[in-house]
């Protein structure tokens, strides 16, 4: 969905956003969010899809490294790394030509 009247900066400011989770895990859709939430909906909305994600990521990471220990945690891990690289370009490709994105797997835990 194409939002009306987001200006260039709110869209960059997703796009890093999202691209941040790839690196920097849930810190920048954190600090984004809370800056955010009260004067951009677009860059809010965003932020919080990504802190989303990047926390349902921390927990299968959690669950990763637990199951290495009958060995499927390895090939779970590779998985959620291109999971978590891919699915965050997506975003961000998205958020930066103004669309919304949900990502498909995330808890929703912030609302």
């Amino acid at each position: 969905m194409n939002i009306e009247g987001v200006t260039q900066e709110d869209k960059t400011i997703a796009l890093l956003t999202h691209l941040g989770g790839i690196f920097f895990g849930f810190i920048p859709s954190l600090v984004v969010w809370l800056i955010k939430k009260d004067s951009s909906p677009f860059v809010a909305e965003q932020a919080k899809e990504a802190l989303n994600f990047q926390i349902t990521m921390l927990i299968a990471f959690a669950i990763a490294y637990v199951l290495i220990l009958v060995v499927i945690g390895i090939l779970l891990i590779w998985a959620l790394v291109v999971a978590n690289l891919v699915l965050c370009i997506v975003a961000g490709v998205k958020a930066n030509s103004g669309e919304s994105y949900r990502y498909p797997f995330a808890l929703r835990l912030i609302q």
